[in-house]
């Protein structure tokens, strides 16, 4: 249940040209950042925020482009919600801090673990920050499309009213499974009125910008995880975006990072997919476990 004792509290933080949307979840002495995936917003980081322990400040922004940050202009990309991010701890925290990344927020952590590791002492990538190859000459709309379906086709309509926007993600094959307070807490948090409605907060030109990011540099992520010196868990669903038993980061891409990397774990929370690893109550808990890191090897 979403009590009102485990809302955020926002603050706004200044970066280069305006000023990113924060949520602070509990008053614990360890601060650990939380990033949300690319068409979420701070409230994805809810679930997990609610069920670490105590001793847990969870600080998660709306990245640029996303929630109450979207009025922030581009350019978009892992570079600069990376800055963005820097800008968060630095003017929030006592660096260096543990940083939770969830989906797109796991590849904004490793560019963030590689280029600022002063501010970084662990990172927490929840089905994300693996780098996956991509098929030579694909378009990147259609690759976008194809991977997040319905939740990229949501950001160009415009629905009547809570209800229906709750109608349309009930019918969505991974999200639908497990509805709960908190999913309706997340999707309210992503509604801006419109005129006709209500449509989500997410820009489509910042998602477009940085799905394609993945096919206009496809090194970028690969050149960073290489250079990352802090532990690494990973934290993977056996099901995707479309609840389907093809997993986002399947065997073929993590194992030879096992190899490469001095200080990796990962793990296969099972009966979960991509949106219900954070979103539900299985994943979510094992997702604060590690945060917490009690080292619990099953959920």
């Amino acid at each position: 249940m979403v009590d009102e004792a485990s809302q955020p509290r926002f603050t706004d933080v200044v970066v280069g040209d305006g000023a990113l949307r924060v949520a602070r979840f509990g008053d614990g002495p360890s601060t650990v950042l939380g990033l949300h995936g690319i068409t979420g917003s701070c409230i994805q980081l809810a679930p997990v925020a609610r069920r670490v322990g105590p001793g847990v400040t969870l600080i998660a922004p709306d990245l640029r482009g996303r929630g109450a940050s979207n009025h922030l202009p581009g350019p978009y990309g892992m570079q600069v919600h990376a800055e963005d991010c820097a800008a968060v701890i630095e003017s929030s925290a006592e660096a260096p801090v543990v940083v939770l990344g969830e989906s797109m927020g796991a590849y904004v952590a490793v560019l963030l673990a590689a280029r600022r590791p002063e501010l970084v002492a662990r990172l927490v990538l929840a089905d994300g920050g693996i780098p996956v190859p991509v098929p030579p000459g694909i378009d990147a709309d259609a690759l976008l499309s194809a991977v997040l379906g319905p939740a990229v086709a949501r950001l160009d309509q415009v629905f009547a009213n809570v209800e229906d926007y709750f109608d349309f993600w009930r019918a969505h094959p991974a999200v639908g499974e497990e509805w709960s307070s908190e999913v309706e807490a997340y999707l309210v948090y992503d509604l801006e009125p419109v005129p006709g409605g209500l449509r989500s907060r997410a820009r489509a030109e910042a998602v477009r910008a940085d799905g394609a990011q993945h096919v206009l540099e496809p090194t970028l992520i690969e050149d960073a995880l290489r250079s990352v010196a802090c532990p690494i868990t990973l934290l993977r669903a056996p099901r995707n975006l479309l609840n389907e038993p093809t997993p986002m980061l399947p065997e073929s891409a993590v194992a030879p990072w096992r190899q490469l990397l001095d200080d990796f774990a990962d793990e296969v929370v099972d009966d979960t997919n991509h949106y219900t690893l954070m979103l539900g109550d299985r994943g979510a808990r094992r997702i604060a476990q590690v945060v917490d890191d009690k080292g619990e090897s099953t959920p």
